[in-house]
């Protein structure tokens, strides 16, 4: 038997997003969390391992096999070329990523030449209930799929104090629903029904107090007929103890059955011409953030690097990702159904 090989973890920034990495890597087995850096220290500190105040000189003491960056996306590329600089062979880094898909694409291209492995903190696909959704699809059990459907419904939106107690930078986003939110749900979509070939959006701001968007729909289509939608708004609220768990109910219909996860993270399979459903997904009690996501992610990598292998959503593959979402913004500025770029 092998040992297990172990991957020195170190981690930069320690605001409100970064309590679910710290947690994920502390429990993930081939993982060692050997550092974290943030402006402010002591918040570095309440990890309980060694702590910085400057990200060069956490790399230079620390050499970690692994950078997990978690900042905004103003501070991201200046600490990919500080990983770069410093010999760094992987990067695990938050999104939105970079402040512009032009920003995203030089950064990338960087990370590429110089052999640094560069993966974005896309973690909703690793939600338990895409990942069944996606199992049911593989297997056939659906038959024929028609379409898959997401209503987002956070009731976080409302006021002037919308956002302020938590992440407060939502409120001054430029492009906030989109860029911040449904650019989860495109990569849900990519990932359980493929790129699509078609996308036409219709977004809206209904709280005048921040400057983006936060409501709107957004469809897209494929070449063999398959739809699907994200409806989203903000400020309305849906069934469930907590808001954050699934932020919304998802439908997934094919000709055979359909799925449908509620707010409880609970996945029913209903025959299609039945009455009655079977829970395929009981709710349960579930660590960390949006059904242990993070920690199922962070295992995927772990897993993916062990075996010698590519993570899901490298920032190559991310940046099919922004281009997208790009092309949801150019569709509701223009009305126009557009064709996705290949």
């Amino acid at each position: 038997q092998t040992l297990m090989e172990m991957f020195r973890v170190a981690c930069l920034g320690a605001g409100y997003f970064a309590q679910f990495h710290l947690d994920a890597w502390q429990r993930a087995e081939q993982a060692e969390l050997v550092a974290v850096a943030d402006k402010d220290i002591e918040k570095a500190k309440q990890a309980g391992v060694a702590a910085f105040s400057s990200l060069t000189e956490m790399l230079d003491k620390t050499k970690p096999d692994i950078l997990d960056i978690i900042l905004p996306p103003d501070q991201q590329a200046d600490a990919i070329k500080t990983a770069i600089d410093q010999n760094i062979k992987t990067v695990v880094c938050q999104k939105p990523f970079c402040r512009s898909l032009a920003e995203a694409r030089t950064i990338t291209t960087a990370a590429a030449e110089a052999g640094l492995k560069l993966i974005i903190h896309e973690n909703f696909r690793f939600q338990p209930w895409y990942q069944i959704m996606k199992d049911q699809l593989e297997n056939g059990s659906l038959g024929t799929p028609y379409q898959v459907h997401f209503s987002l419904r956070p009731n976080d939106g409302k006021g002037k104090e919308a956002y302020l107690s938590r992440q407060p930078y939502f409120q001054t986003m430029p492009r906030f629903l989109v860029h911040e939110t449904a650019i989860h749900f495109l990569d849900v979509f990519t990932f359980l029904f493929g790129r699509p070939d078609t996308v036409y959006a219709d977004l809206q701001k209904r709280n005048p107090a921040i400057a983006g968007e936060d409501a709107g729909h957004i469809l897209l289509g494929y070449a063999d007929g398959r739809r699907a939608v994200f409806d989203g708004n903000r400020l309305a609220d849906h069934k469930a103890d907590n808001h954050r768990l699934t932020m919304g109910e998802a439908l997934l219909e094919g000709s055979a059955a359909s799925l449908s996860l509620n707010g409880f993270g609970e996945v029913r399979r209903r025959q299609n011409g039945a009455t009655d459903s079977q829970i395929i997904l009981p709710r349960q009690d579930w660590p960390g953030f949006g059904g242990d996501c993070v920690y199922h992610l962070t295992q995927h990598i772990l897993n993916q690097l062990a075996a010698g292998k590519i993570p899901a959503n490298t920032a190559q593959d991310y940046l099919r990702l922004l281009a997208l979402e790009e092309q949801v913004y150019q569709s509701a500025a223009t009305g126009q159904r557009l064709k996705v770029q290949p």
